[in-house]
């Protein structure tokens, strides 16, 4: 189908939304959107498997406006999106979309804004609802959402929905649609999950598949820079001042880090400021319209915050910590070179992070290439270099006569001549950014050691030296960390083994949902119903209510403090033959953990406890070693109140 509709026109669109897409300048439709849009106009229940920044929203949105019925005033359509900025992104191009269609009234509902304010405009009509499931849910539990007339729901990026534990939300969603209603999803992979929401919810659906080739991919340019020599922060200012950047995204894994590094480079000098979920929702909508209006220039922000947001200044995208898993990174790569424009991806990868960087290569078949950091002389020339446009930009200013008269002033009264004068001037101007730089570059001394140093494979497990004190990353293995246990309390969390949890999603849910650093997590045990885990004895009001709360994998995790529990590796020699295989030989990238057979038994002990060491730990994604320990019993725990 995609083959003979080559032009809007061809399809059986009204003539204002065909007129808004001329202004627009859209004549020809994506492969999505020419394969979608016949099959929704039709309607069909639809499955489509497209990556971020191939034209979905307007493959499901247009057709969704071609029958809006405008004497209605009642909700016909319900677009569920898993974040509050993917719903502001999603509701702005269907209004967009729609410019043209007189009193089209489009709604985006969403936590963190009033639901009175969203309540008083659902009572005074709309067409379309844009919004986040647990908003949705919570308005059609307050009778304030009537679904009687919706003839659509679509549930935009799936995968990340039922991903971030809006499974029983949007269930529940599609629990209360009416019968006749079509149903539209679409998504970048198919996990399990989506396929089961597809089987139970949709009707013979048809299916539209344009994943395998990654336009995102095509259009970003793909570099990576390994982490030697400098810090990481240092490195992105290097970057930051010598790439020829409009505006830039800087993706972490932490919030703590966001607020980090943006207070980092705002006192340097760039205009930067933070992203992340604990922002209040009024603050992320100033924020995200300040980079798109050029108040500021660089975003640092998490993952999910930047999901779906499309700023046309945004030519470049920098991975400061390397994702989690693919998705993430072309979900990230994907906020530039959007709508046929161009972009750049930088990504700092550090030397025991080498297997994650050709997994993404793999999975996204591209090559990337690897960059040297700027020398600082060559950062120094860039400033001087930016210095010289401002510059130039002025020789025609009106009032400079004024000023030049100040100079013979101040000639008179420093005694020194204008060259002099615009010296001291300049001094002033470098501030923090120097314009130039005396002696040689610690960088490149650095690198140098760096080569003399014995060759690493690909899967090495430490870092250079210089990298050790990047935060948001764990320690390397083999990399002794000193800790008091007198610091730490032992809580149970009520998630384990059976739930389908692993290490690297407690790590990741105390890391992204509380705030955690590297330091503030102890040992870790995970057992088949439960999980103990060290945490600061010290927390704030703020982190312990956010615990209480915690779900991992929806599944709330009940934690309390408990004692007498040994989170100690046993570390006693193993015995037999077999012993020294490992279990489970999976690497970092795919989060696998390591365990050791006892008494060379193949099946080894599948009911013992999975034990993590945090003097052992892996990387990010939770990929650390342990060994398993036989299935004895074990002393009762009394859990007790926490203090």
């Amino acid at each position: 189908m995609s083959e003979t509709i080559t032009e809007f026109r061809q399809l059986a669109l009204d003539e204002t939304i065909l007129s808004a897409l001329d202004e627009m300048g859209f004549i020809a439709p994506t492969p999505i959107q020419a394969e979608s849009i016949p099959l929704l106009l039709a309607g069909r229940d639809a499955l489509g498997k497209a990556q971020t920044g191939t034209g979905k929203t307007a493959a499901f949105s247009l057709p969704l406006l071609n029958k809006i019925n405008l004497k209605q005033h009642n909700p016909q359509a319900i677009i569920m999106a898993p974040t509050r900025e993917l719903a502001i992104q999603v509701a702005a191009e269907v209004k967009n979309l729609g410019r043209n269609i007189k009193g089209l009234k489009v709604l985006e509902i969403y936590g963190g804004a009033s639901i009175v304010d969203q309540m008083r405009a659902l009572s005074r009509g709309a067409h379309i609802i844009v919004g986040t499931p647990g908003r949705v849910k919570d308005l059609l539990n307050r009778d304030r959402l009537n679904l009687g007339e919706v003839h659509t729901f679509i549930l935009d990026e799936a995968d990340e929905m039922l991903k971030m534990g809006f499974v029983d939300d949007v269930t529940w969603i599609l629990e209360k649609a009416p019968e006749t209603a079509q149903r539209i999803l679409f998504s970048a992979t198919m996990p399990p999950m989506v396929k089961t929401i597809v089987d139970r919810y949709l009707r013979d659906p048809a299916r539209v598949d344009v994943a395998g080739s990654n336009h995102t991919v095509d259009k970003v340019a793909q570099n990576f820079w390994i982490v030697k020599g400098v810090e990481k922060d240092e490195a992105m200012s290097r970057l930051l001042e010598t790439e020829e950047t409009d505006a830039s995204i800087v993706f972490v894994r932490t919030r703590q880090d966001t607020e980090r590094l943006a207070d980092w480079l705002s006192a340097r000098g760039f205009k930067a400021a933070a992203l992340h979920g604990d922002i209040p929702q009024s603050l992320r909508e100033r924020t995200v319209d300040h980079i798109k209006r050029g108040v500021i220039d660089i975003l640092v922000a998490t993952d999910v915050v930047a999901r779906g947001l499309d700023v046309p200044r945004i030519t470049h995208v920098f991975n400061y910590d390397i994702p989690f898993d693919v998705e993430s990174y072309i979900h990230r790569i994907g906020r530039t070179g959007r709508a046929g424009r161009k972009g750049k991806a930088i990504l700092l990868v550090r030397t025991n992070q080498i297997r994650m960087l050709r997994t993404i290569e793999r999975v996204t078949k591209s090559s990337m290439e690897e960059i040297e950091l700027p020398h600082r002389d060559q950062v120094a020339e860039a400033r001087l270099a930016v210095l010289g446009a401002e510059l130039a930009a002025d020789k025609e200013f009106v009032a400079l006569e004024a000023f030049s008269d100040l100079i013979t002033k101040l000639q008179e009264t420093l005694e020194v001549d204008a060259a002099t004068i615009a010296a001291m001037l300049l001094k002033r101007q470098q501030g923090k950014r120097p314009l130039f730089y005396k002696g040689p570059d610690p960088m490149i001394a650095a690198m140098e050691r760096a080569k003399r140093r014995p060759e690493r494979s690909e899967r090495g497990d430490r870092p250079e030296r210089g990298d050790r004190r990047d935060r948001g990353d764990r320690p390397e293995r083999g990399e002794r960390r000193q800790y008091n246990n007198d610091d730490f309390d032992t809580y149970q969390l009520e998630v384990g083994r059976e739930q389908g949890v692993q290490v690297k999603d407690i790590v990741g849910a105390l890391a992204n949902e509380l705030g955690f650093t590297k330091g503030a997590i102890g040992a870790i045990k995970l057992a088949p119903g439960h999980t103990y885990v060290q945490l600061p004895k010290k927390m704030s009001a703020d982190v312990a209510s956010k615990l209480k709360q915690l779900r991992i994998r929806q599944n709330e995790v009940k934690a309390v403090v408990v004692e007498g529990v040994d989170l100690t590796i046993d570390r006693r020699p193993r015995s037999g033959g077999g012993a020294g295989r490992d279990e489970n030989r999976g690497g970092n990238s795919r989060g696998g953990y390591r365990g050791n057979r006892e008494g060379g038994n193949r099946e080894g002990n599948r009911g013992g406890e999975r034990r993590f060491d945090r003097n052992k730990g892996g990387d990010h994604r939770g990929s650390h070693r342990g060994e398993r320990a036989p299935g004895a019993s074990r002393a009762p725990r009394t859990p007790r109140n926490e203090d």
